[in-house]
């Protein structure tokens, strides 16, 4: 790969990136390379309305958030039909922003490179599948590669190579104060936070070895609490149930704001490969991952000091026997049991114990 200078007057970044959250933790690594290497330039992220309402006042390599219009192809089915006034006006907008550098880190591109090279930036870059249009520089795009690694090699594109390795994801006041909110009768004990829910049923460890797993934490002398959305509320009641020990319901609880804040206080996550794991991570929090065997090559964070992974090998549907590795069969059994309470429990307990 070559080794790329820094361009010369860049003083506007554009980053592609309308993801869910464990994606746009993924990018954190990248977009802190751009902003040590490009320190007054402002970066404008692309993405969704969340990432507008959570980045909103909070310190970070992020400047602005653009927010997408709906486009076929870019978080929409390539045949769906929308207005296309709207995306116009947003590439004019664009446009008239006269980015010197657009970067793209959605995917492999057959939709969003050729978007991106309509913003007319002195230098596009990003990844590239083999069937998508080349940009100015990038990288190849395909399955089982990790994802931050890949993101700090779009930015490198720009000549961003410095690598930061400190926490990613900066945790404000109002995080904090939400948080306290639900967490007023915890005491001082310490706190172990399980997050059982996935949007990936399969990537769900079984709500019985959360229960047993949480049971042995609260024997260790943690307060646990099972958080999880309001639409997970089942599964975190299915792990409640399963309890000797008290714990908290957190679901539907907490804003992504609060989550923070809660992640930055407790002592400890373990959770499925999801969002608030690598939340967890980016704030600095020691963490237990539960992952699929292809998961695990594609989410691992960056910085293993504080993280334990455990893996599950199983690839075939325990229901019809299919392979799930490039193809999904129509069943939502768990691929994650493989890992057991006893593995996962060991991890906790070292990290715990630290």
């Amino acid at each position: 790969m070559t080794d790329f200078p820094l361009l010369p007057g860049v003083r506007r970044i554009a980053f592609l990136r309308p993801s869910a959250v464990g994606d746009f933790v993924f990018a954190l690594p990248s977009l802190h390379a751009l902003r040590v290497a490009y320190p007054d330039a402002r970066i404008t992220y692309i993405g969704r309305q969340w990432h507008a309402d959570f980045l909103a006042n909070r310190p970070g390599p992020v400047d602005e958030v653009e927010v997408l219009p709906p486009i076929p192809g870019i978080g929409l089915p390539p045949d769906a039909r929308v207005d296309p006034l709207p995306v116009r006006h947003f590439i004019e907008r664009m446009r008239d922003a006269r980015y010197d550098i657009a970067l793209q880190a959605y995917g492999g591109g057959l939709y969003s490179n050729p978007f991106l090279m309509e913003f007319a930036a002195r230098l596009t870059a990003g990844m590239r599948a083999p069937e998508a249009a080349a940009l100015d520089r990038w990288v190849s795009y395909g399955p089982l590669q990790n994802r931050r690694l890949q993101l700090l090699e779009v930015a490198s594109l720009t000549g961003a190579t410095t690598v930061r390795f400190g926490r990613e994801l900066h945790v404000t006041a109002e995080d904090r104060r939400e948080a306290a909110h639900v967490l007023d009768t915890i005491g001082k004990r310490p706190l172990v936070v399980l997050q059982p829910g996935a949007s990936d049923p399969r990537r769900r460890w079984p709500a019985e070895r959360y229960a047993a797993l949480a049971d042995i934490l609260a024997r260790e002398g943690a307060m646990v609490a099972i958080n999880g959305s309001a639409e997970e509320a089942g599964i975190v009641a299915a792990v409640l149930e399963r309890m000797r020990q008290p714990a908290l319901n957190l679901a539907g609880q907490l804003s992504l704001s609060g989550l923070c804040g809660l992640l930055e206080r407790a002592s400890l996550v373990i959770s499925n490969d999801t969002g608030p794991l690598h939340l967890a991570l980016a704030i600095g929090t020691p963490a237990v991952g539960i992952y699929w065997l292809t998961n695990l090559l594609e989410s691992a964070p960056l910085r293993q000091d504080h993280h334990r992974a455990a893996m599950s090998l199983r690839v075939h549907c325990q229901v019809c026997g299919a392979e799930n590795l490039k193809t999904r069969c129509p069943h939502d059994e768990s691929f994650v049991d493989g890992a057991t309470v006893e593995e996962v429990s060991e991890l906790a307990l070292s990290l715990y114990r630290e």
